[in-house]
């Protein structure tokens, strides 16, 4: 059953990063150059309070050097990346395993 879920979740997640790709497909189209929506700047439009405090966390929690590296790197990728990425990541984790081969599954 939990399986089932995060399968579930897992295509929701790449549904919205094919939505974010013709999104930022017609946006550049529209303007005549390529233009991304970064992570950074949709967090900041969903919760503009919070991505300040989560920063602020990162920083506490894994030190300067990760949240002025790191956490700029992956808020400055399209969401499209993020949310493919976070897609099949779920599909991957919740496959079937393979049966052996030789060996009766029954």
């Amino acid at each position: 059953m939990l399986r089932l879920i995060f399968r579930f979740l897992g295509l929701m997640l790449l549904a919205a990063a094919f939505a974010a790709l013709v999104v930022d497909g017609t946006r550049s189209i529209a303007s005549n150059a390529i233009v991304l929506t970064s992570f950074g700047e949709t967090l900041a439009q969903l919760a503009p309070v919070k991505s300040a405090l989560w920063e602020g966390t990162v920083d506490k929690k894994v030190g300067p050097w990760a949240a002025a590296h790191l956490v700029t790197f992956v808020l400055a990728l399209p969401n499209w990346l993020i949310a493919a990425a976070l897609g099949g990541l779920l599909f991957l984790l919740t496959r079937r395993r393979r049966a052996p081969i030789g060996f009766s599954t029954r």
